[in-house]
């Protein structure tokens, strides 16, 4: 169960949003909206304990987040590609789970590059490939990293329709898992199943 009690966020002297509540349990997923500006990736980086919050409180299975186990469970793409543009998508899927401490052999890395569409750019250079085939490297942890939260920020962007239902349908089997979400967009998220919050 992840709850958030009271939360609060500045940026400078301008006040992003205060008092701001939700729980969210096994197959649930909440959908945070607003404009441009107005604190929807602030509050994934309060989430995920990347920045400190003014006011209130996160908790992870009743205890204080962020904590060993709380990192241990999460998962968090942000809205930027953050892909090694040098590497393969191969390496840079490796690499990325190395660092989380999770090892992956090379078959299930090609797997999940496969799953997102990427069979035959999976040995070319990141730099070469378009934005959207980069969303995609970046979204093929999804599929080799267990995590029981996902925290996606701005995920759909960039991609074409057939990756948009893809995520949407790779989000729906987490929640179908016991996962639960948290997703930015501005517009309606394809998220079949689940129970779904909107902040």
């Amino acid at each position: 169960m992840l709850k958030v009690s009271g939360l609060a966020c500045s940026r400078g002297e301008r006040r992003l949003f205060s008092d701001v509540d939700f729980s969210l349990g096994t197959g649930e997923w909440l959908h945070v909206q607003g404009a441009n500006g107005a604190g929807k990736t602030s509050l994934m980086r309060l989430l995920v304990g990347l920045s400190p919050a003014d006011a209130g409180e996160i908790r992870w299975r009743g205890e204080t987040a962020p904590s060993t186990e709380f990192r241990r469970d999460l998962i968090y793409l942000g809205h930027h590609a953050a892909v090694k543009e040098d590497l393969t998508p191969l390496e840079n899927l490796r690499l990325a789970t190395a660092l989380d401490g999770v090892t992956l052999n090379e078959r299930s890395a090609l797997a999940a590059l496969m799953r997102l569409g990427l069979r035959g750019r999976e040995n070319l250079p990141v730099r070469v490939l378009s934005a959207g085939q980069k969303r995609r490297v970046l979204l093929a942890r999804l599929l080799t990293r267990p995590a029981v939260l996902w925290v996606l920020d701005e995920a759909f962007n960039a991609l074409d329709v057939g990756a948009v239902k893809l995520l949407g349908e790779l989000i729906a089997e987490h929640l179908g898992n016991g996962g639960m979400a948290v997703l930015t967009s501005h517009q309606p998220l394809p998220v079949p199943g689940g129970k779904a919050l909107v902040l």
